[in-house]
């Protein structure tokens, strides 16, 4: 079994569950999955403790500057990606992970910044639905993909709807590299969708 790296980036203002809800979902498939197949770290902007939604704090294991170059990145949303799409440091480091990553996954309006980045560009893509209109401002060439959980945008992009899509999307992702196995040992750790 392949070992893959996956980093979350961190940032104000980001969605707590769509940093929170991918972190989970590798992390336990890390745990339960045969030859711990994941292993998660997270990559702020600055070294400094980033702030979500509601005081959530997270500290960066690692800075743009100083974070190894992972297998797989997952960039989440939130009203911080709002001021995020003009920082032409953010989107060049976007744009030179995306040219190495085995998978690049958007939770969210995680979406607007790679659409800036001009990573979506002749793509199909998703994004929160309050925000489907501003992924086609930043990005007019994209398609945007209204009502589906989450898209594949490209052989190495997927882009998922708002909030709690992204755990959809990161078990989707697990299947994916680590097979069905990994995924069911992850959903029943974590009592995904569990019915009573």
């Amino acid at each position: 079994m392949d070992h893959r790296t996956v980093a979350i980036l961190a940032f104000d203002d980001m969605e707590v569950l769509d940093y929170a809800g991918p972190y989970e979902v590798f992390n336990v498939a890390g745990e339960l999955g045969d030859g711990a197949p994941f292993q998660v770290f997270s990559v702020g902007l600055t070294g400094a403790p980033a702030v979500g939604r509601g005081g959530f704090t997270v500290l960066p294991t690692y800075a743009l500057e100083d974070a190894p170059p992972p297998d797989l990145l997952v960039v989440p949303g939130g009203a911080g990606t709002r001021p995020l799409v003009r920082d032409e440091r953010l989107l060049a480091w976007l744009r030179e992970r995306a040219a190495e990553v085995e998978l690049l996954m958007s939770v969210c309006t995680g979406a607007l910044l790679l659409g800036a980045a001009g990573l979506l560009e002749r793509r199909a893509a998703t994004t929160h639905h309050d925000a489907y209109d501003e992924l086609a401002a930043i990005s007019p060439t994209t398609k945007v993909v209204r009502g589906q959980r989450f898209v594949r945008s490209s052989d190495t992009i997927l882009t998922s709807a708002g909030v709690s899509a992204g755990v959809d999307l990161a078990l989707h992702v697990v299947q994916l590299l680590a097979g069905q196995e990994t995924r069911d040992r992850t959903v029943t750790e974590m009592e995904w969708m569990w019915q009573s």
